[in-house]
């Protein structure tokens, strides 16, 4: 998943104890796929990286350069056929002398791009940053042009208006299944033998690919969300190449949580995440008029499901639309007042802003600003989640574990289960999932960055990864919750990420719970969000 803090502000530039897995077969990493790696980087870092015009498709201005690195499509087999990764770049604005080298970022998903990276430069928050480091971003295998996925014909999927029910009926559950199929079924038919190796232990064995390409001796990285997990894969397989790392937003690492059981808890953090949004609302029911507890909120947004369940919004915006557009409430508190203000608008009798906010793009609309395949981010995420570990294989595991959940959560439960669904009915080989683990004085120390209520990504993911990168400093926004707040609102988060970046520095070690030293910091919440007043005249509206 992206990271919002970062993604919002550059998008204006632009424009839990839980029941054990059934058996499925998964497979080991072969040795020689050290051997391949080694092998492709030493022949990337003699190729380098011919940049130039970025292609249009990238919607980039001049200032950005782009570039390809070609990566092995199975690193057991190096000479085999090669895959073309997509990469961005800024040059360093400072001196020549103060120049550390290039600054890498993934984004998260999995199915994200970071090509927009280099416009950073361009934020207040990211100039002394920029002036030291070049700053690249890439498309990771499968995403955009770099040998993308492809799981459905553009003209197969549902676009809207679509049910969100959160206890679904025994026909709701039995069409879903056989939706999940069909879409397994697509990723294997429409990719061929190659989706196997689109996982999670081959993006990191591709960063370790683009860092020779780009020259570099050892890799600076800062990685958001899922790109989290891509980073402790890498400071676990190439630990003597790491010369900086920020995981911003971290994923819990422990192989038996990757990924059933990191969606089950991201689920009940949702549901706490979308409480704090409602409280927020009821404290501004002067500006909204949606009730003036949480729960008289809740009850308001129930009102508006059954309404869009029985007549559309526009012909295009039903439960399921509504839905996606006020999750984005769980990651991002910027979205706040937009979707209150949509919220109350409708309920006036305007559902323009609701339409604006939630309605699919047309098909028209959706090939000439996304290309010709716009579920392409879908699909990258299906694959590496589906390839990257054992998942339940049937359905009433799925179905016992989302009833119970649902009873507490039932806000994101049931769409995350669909969305994850296909993994049941996978049929390519699964990998066993890497144990991220470093020992003393193997690493330089790790910045980990995170907000202590966000939903995506639960807080307990950044304790557990810091608990396995022996001597990473955990920097925390407590009683925040906006996911990845690198670059964000916060100037506090900033400063600790730019003297690492800049000097290495890292917050002092510290005893902790069992008198053991630490690196830990906070940093109190970034200001809540204004309210938008309905008439158009407020107050900071956000950049999304």
């Amino acid at each position: 998943m992206p990271s919002p803090a970062l993604y919002g502000a550059l998008s204006a530039l632009l424009f839990t104890a839980l029941p054990a897995l059934s058996p499925a077969p998964v497979q080991d990493a072969p040795p020689s796929e050290a051997r391949g790696t080694l092998l492709a980087a030493r022949r990337a870092a003699a190729e380098g990286i011919a940049f130039g015009s970025c292609p249009a498709a990238e919607r980039l201005p001049p200032s950005v350069a782009c570039g390809t690195v070609r990566v092995p499509l199975d690193y057991a087999d190096p000479d085999g056929p090669r895959i073309p990764l997509t990469v961005s770049r800024v040059r360093a604005s400072g001196p020549a002398a103060d120049r550390q080298g290039a600054l890498l970022f993934n984004p998260g998903g999995p199915g994200a791009s970071s090509t927009y990276f280099p416009l950073a430069a361009e934020l207040p928050e990211w100039r002394r940053i920029s002036a030291a480091y070049d700053l690249v971003g890439y498309a990771p295998r499968g995403v955009g042009r770099s040998a993308p996925v492809s799981c459905q014909d553009p003209a197969d999927r549902v676009t809207g208006p679509t049910p969100a029910p959160s206890r679904p009926s025994e026909v709701y559950k039995r069409e879903r299944i056989a939706r999940a199929k069909t879409y397994a079924e697509g990723c294997a038919r429409r990719t061929g033998p190659a989706l196997r190796h689109y996982h999670s232990l081959n993006n990191a064995r591709d960063l370790e690919v683009v860092r020779a390409a780009l020259g570099e001796p050892r890799l600076t990285y800062l990685g958001g969300s899922y790109g989290t997990y891509i980073g402790g894969l890498y400071a676990t397989l190439f630990p003597h190449r790491v010369r900086r790392m920020v995981l911003d937003a971290p994923v819990d690492p422990r192989p038996d949580r990757i990924w059933y059981h990191n969606n089950l808890a991201q689920s009940e953090a949702f549901e706490r995440r979308w409480a704090d949004f409602r409280t927020w609302v009821a404290k501004h029911d002067a500006v909204y008029g949606l009730g003036g507890t949480a729960r008289e909120v809740g009850a308001q947004y129930e009102r508006v499901r059954a309404e869009l369940a029985a007549r559309p919004a526009g012909g295009r915006v039903g439960p399921g639309q509504l839905h996606a557009s006020m999750l984005d409430t769980g990651y991002d508190d910027r979205f706040w007042p937009l979707r209150a203000g949509a919220l109350a608008a409708y309920l006036k009798g305007d559902p323009q802003p609701l339409i604006a906010q939630a309605a699919p793009p047309e098909a028209k609309e959706t090939t000439e600003t996304t290309g010709p395949d716009a579920g392409n981010g879908r699909a990258v995420y299906t694959a590496v989640e589906c390839n990257d570990a054992p998942w339940p294989e049937e359905f009433a595991v799925w179905d016992r574990d989302n009833t119970l959940l649902a009873e507490r959560a039932p806000f994101e439960t049931w769409d995350n289960a669909w969305m994850n669904l296909p993994c049941a009915y996978w049929k390519a080989p699964r990998q066993r999932p890497l144990d991220v683990r470093t020992g003393p004085g193997v690493l330089p120390p790790v910045l980990i960055l995170a907000a202590e209520r966000d939903a995506a990504t639960p807080y307990a993911g950044a304790l557990e990864l810091q608990r396995r990168l022996s001597g990473s400093a955990l920097v925390t926004e407590r009683d925040a919750g906006t996911h990845g707040i690198a670059g964000g609102p916060n100037a506090c988060v900033n400063g600790y990420l730019e003297r690492y970046l800049l000097t290495g520095t890292v917050p002092a070690a510290e005893k902790g719970p069992e008198m053991t030293p630490v690196r830990r910091a906070s940093c109190a919440p970034h200001p809540e969000p204004d309210p938008v007043s309905l008439d158009g005249r407020a107050v900071k509206t956000p950049a999304v």
